[in-house]
């Protein structure tokens, strides 16, 4: 399994944010090959941080892409901030 990580700070309205994610960007994602999980966390003081988990490294690549892509076109004045991206293999898991 592969993971991408993004890290969003100065995030203006976490509530609104994580509405927009659940009602637009997790369908999306879900139709991304090898799909398995994906979560928003509002860590307070305006950073989110979004995890994506895939099959293999293919699918975490294309998630952090559709994730740039649906933040430009729907979440640019919530996320005004590019966000700090981390990617890897998964080496363990419970």
């Amino acid at each position: 399994m592969y993971a991408a990580v993004r890290r969003y700070e100065g995030v203006t309205d976490p509530a609104e944010a994580g509405r927009r994610v659940a009602e637009g960007f997790i369908p999306v994602l879900r139709q991304v090959p090898g799909f398995v999980a994906y979560y928003f966390v509002d860590a307070g003081g305006g950073v989110m941080v979004s995890t994506s988990v895939f099959e293999d490294r293919a699918g975490a690549e294309q998630s952090v892409e559709r994730a740039a892509e649906f933040v430009r076109e729907n979440l640019a004045s919530l996320l005004p901030n590019p966000p700090l991206v981390t990617a890897g293999q998964v080496v363990a898991a419970g």
